[in-house]
């Protein structure tokens, strides 16, 4: 498998760590890329099939799909360290390819995280689905790419991991501030119309 291949798949992880392992599989056993053995087991991508469309309806539900990202705080760059590590013809260290996939799907998945915690502040349901068919669409357009065109992958990845990194951050920050802000206006709303007690 071809690093940039790698490198595209690891931080693709971090939006949907089930369906790049689907891909990689049916992908692998269709010839198109050099993938690990045990994915292309037809119970291994009939698995991540059933978790990815799991995900997939998760994902487009409010709150829900908070919870989602934080059971998969650790999942997400675990298992994309998992994928480096068996991906197969590499001449990095496998140490190196387990750090850099989990560093790697870490940045993707702080800065999906923080995006859905910011956008889940509004009341209204489209803005989450909208964002989700965009966060779908950005891993899928990144595996296309991983598959047909390596090379321009690796460096499309390396920019994506530092932009993420970063964009997690500062969005993470915002999301804060915003469900603050939230909670002050209820708490003030709760104040305004708790009974008052009978003067004596």
């Amino acid at each position: 498998m071809d690093l940039g291949t790698v490198l595209a798949s690891s931080w693709a992880s971090g939006i949907s760590l089930y369906g790049v392992a689907a891909v990689l599989g049916i992908a692998g056993r269709l010839d198109w890329v050099s993938a690990a053995p045990i994915l292309e087991e037809p119970w291994v991508i009939a698995i991540s099939l059933l978790l990815f469309a799991i995900e997939l309806v998760v994902d487009k539900i409010a709150v829900l799909d908070s919870a989602w990202d934080a059971a998969h705080l650790f999942i997400r760059p675990i298992g994309s360290a998992a994928l480096c590590a068996v991906a197969p013809g590499q001449t990095l260290p496998v140490p190196v390819l387990i750090g850099v996939g989990a560093v790697f799907a870490l940045s993707c998945h702080s800065a999906k995280a923080s995006a859905r915690l910011f956008v889940n502040t509004s009341p209204e349901p489209v803005s989450n689905v909208v964002v989700s068919f965009v966060e779908d669409g950005v891993w899928a357009a990144v595996m296309a790419l991983a598959i047909a065109y390596p090379k321009v992958a690796a460096v499309v990845a390396i920019v994506l991991a530092i932009f993420s990194g970063l964009a997690g951050w500062f969005l993470y920050r915002a999301a804060r501030a915003a469900w603050r802000r939230i909670g002050e206006r209820r708490r003030r709303w709760r104040d305004r119309h708790a009974p008052r007690p009978d003067a004596a």
